[in-house]
């Protein structure tokens, strides 16, 4: 009697083309909106800075090249919008920097009601851009501000000030707003970033005799180096980026000393209907800070080499 010997059955292994359509289904649900209302929204938004596109309906649109960014050139109008925001962005990001990292040490302490301490510190990030614009407004009201209240009561003041409406004073006033807002979030990152430091390296840094500034100069600002990229690289975008806010408060107003690129590109779309050129204003916009972002990056990732 003769035994058959049947080979082992081989089991097809699926093939990289088919995981790779298996992984674009199960990508296609998250990707679909980031295309539909980020991707394509920003590539029709640079496309419109080339035409003469306005408002109306069966308004003829043209491609006029680079007519609209050859005006811009000469508006000064829009750089001294420009200015102002930088100017903004700065003071804001660096201040509240400054303040949610003396902040952060404050909170990583065992300081009494530390958990609470930490709750109220993010009551700021909770609040919609809009609803801390009109209580800052009411705060800082000329007349039945609590502000002038209390500068008054404490001798400050003579008469009362109107913070948001007066030339020199609007901007500085903005400012602190917008440092209150954006804290938080600063306060929390760089808290996160505290608690990952390893303790022993402050232990033996007390055991060589190094003080608390030495071991915050030498030990906490080189582990927070990552941290402190990231968060101050968002926050220079998004307070560049700022509208809803200083929308609310002042409007660009008095006189253009808190417009804004954000605010000037918005008016020349919405109020005057210049849609090609506000999108070029947009296009200049994403550009320079893009520009200002690789430097910035370029200079601080070599510092850490």
């Amino acid at each position: 009697m003769t035994a058959t010997l049947t080979a082992p059955t081989q089991v097809k292994k699926p093939g990289k083309p088919r995981q790779n359509r298996e992984a674009i289904f199960l990508f296609l649900p998250a990707l679909l909106p980031v295309l539909i209302l980020s991707v394509y929204p920003l590539i029709r938004g640079i496309a419109l800075g080339f035409t003469d596109a306005r408002a109306g309906l069966h308004v003829e649109t043209n491609f006029v090249g680079f007519d609209n960014f050859s005006k811009l050139l000469h508006n000064n109008l829009f750089w001294e919008s420009f200015r102002i925001g930088v100017i903004w962005t700065l003071s804001v990001t660096i201040l509240q920097f400054v303040a949610a990292l003396g902040l952060a040490l404050l909170l990583n302490t065992d300081i009494k009601f530390r958990g609470v301490a930490r709750t109220i510190a993010l009551i700021p990030w909770a609040m919609p851009p809009v609803v801390v614009a009109i209580m800052w407004r009411l705060l800082l009201h000329p007349t039945n501000g609590p502000v002038n209240e209390i500068l008054q009561k404490l001798h400050l003041t003579d008469h009362p000030i109107n913070f948001l409406g007066d030339f020199s004073t609007a901007l500085p006033a903005v400012i602190v707003v917008g440092i209150w807002v954006g804290m938080p979030m600063t306060t929390v990152t760089l808290l996160a970033g505290l608690q990952g430091i390893d303790r022993t390296l402050y232990e033996a840094a007390a055991v060589d005799g190094a003080g608390a500034w030495r071991q915050f100069w030498n030990i906490t600002l080189p582990q927070l180096r990552t941290v402190i990229v990231a968060i101050t690289s968002l926050d220079m975008i998004w307070n560049f980026n700022s509208f809803g806010l200083v929308y609310v408060l002042t409007a660009g107003g008095p006189g253009g000393k808190t417009m804004l690129p954000m605010l000037f590109a918005y008016n020349e779309a919405f109020r005057y209907g210049n849609f090609g050129m506000a999108a070029a204003m947009g296009d200049v916009m994403v550009v320079i800070i893009i520009l200002f972002l690789f430097f910035y990056l370029r200079n601080r990732l070599r510092s850490e080499a």
